[in-house]
């Protein structure tokens, strides 16, 4: 498909590699959030185990949000759009029913994948704006969520999904990103990725087409199928470490 007939800049191996480094930090945290599911009690885990997830939360979004315009630079894709979208909210589904199914106290009612298909949505509202606008809403999203809250409270679905439920009436989840504030990340990614689009091709030359690089950026290319199957293997290969091992 030519940029004519609505291509964008297409893959760059540099955010290919970038996903693979936020996939990587993921499972590292993933690791540590499994032994302390298990009782291991990793040092120091209460301190650092929020500022760590929403970081990992918020570069997924930010790199959602760059290839969506490298996606659709040129114009939407609807065939392709819509088959991510199927895609991601297939697996959204699929998580939440895991969840439920292995802690229903705690199971994930709007989780990452949830947030990524739903800002997702509204940067394809956003493509055409001017980059500067963009990011300005993109701030706004990540200012303005307790502002909102106290003045417009929701509850419900309603008030779940946008984020504006009272923090009182949240119900705990293992994983919970609403449209805001996190919006905000995929609108920022976005409006960068706006603001270099003549750079674009220079930068994807700078990385070399290298097996090495390949090898590396393929984890970025299939993040979705590593997200989903990192958490069992990992958890499973721990729960039988543990067992093998006589205990904690």
């Amino acid at each position: 498909m030519t940029a004519a007939q609505g291509a964008g800049p297409g893959r760059v191996a540099a955010v290919d590699l970038a996903r693979t480094l936020a996939l990587a930090n993921m499972i590292a945290f993933h690791f540590m959030f499994d032994l302390w599911l298990l009782g291991l009690r990793p040092q120091g885990w209460g301190a650092w185990y929020l500022p760590w997830a929403k970081g990992i939360a918020g570069s997924f979004l930010l790199l959602a949000g760059l290839s969506l315009w490298l996606a659709h630079a040129r114009g939407i894709r609807w065939r392709g759009v819509l088959w991510r979208l199927g895609q991601l909210v297939a697996a959204a589904a699929l998580v939440s029913g895991a969840t439920y199914a292995a802690m229903p106290d705690d199971w994930v009612r709007f989780g990452i994948l949830h947030s990524i298909a739903a800002c997702s949505v509204i940067g394809l509202a956003c493509l055409r704006l001017p980059w500067a606008v963009t990011g300005g809403l993109g701030a706004a999203a990540l200012a303005l969520r307790e502002p909102l809250r106290d003045a417009v409270p929701l509850d419900g679905a309603a008030g779940l999904v946008t984020g504006l439920m009272p923090q009182a009436l949240v119900p705990r989840m293992m994983d919970y990103e609403p449209i805001l504030p996190w919006a905000g990340p995929l609108l920022l990614g976005l409006a960068g990725a706006k603001a270099l689009d003549r750079a674009w091709p220079a930068l994807g030359r700078l990385t070399p087409e290298t097996r090495l690089v390949r090898v590396l950026a393929w984890p970025g290319r299939h993040s979705l199928l590593v997200y989903l199957i990192h958490q069992p293997v990992l958890l499973g290969g721990l729960t039988a470490f543990v067992w093998l091992s006589g205990g904690r």
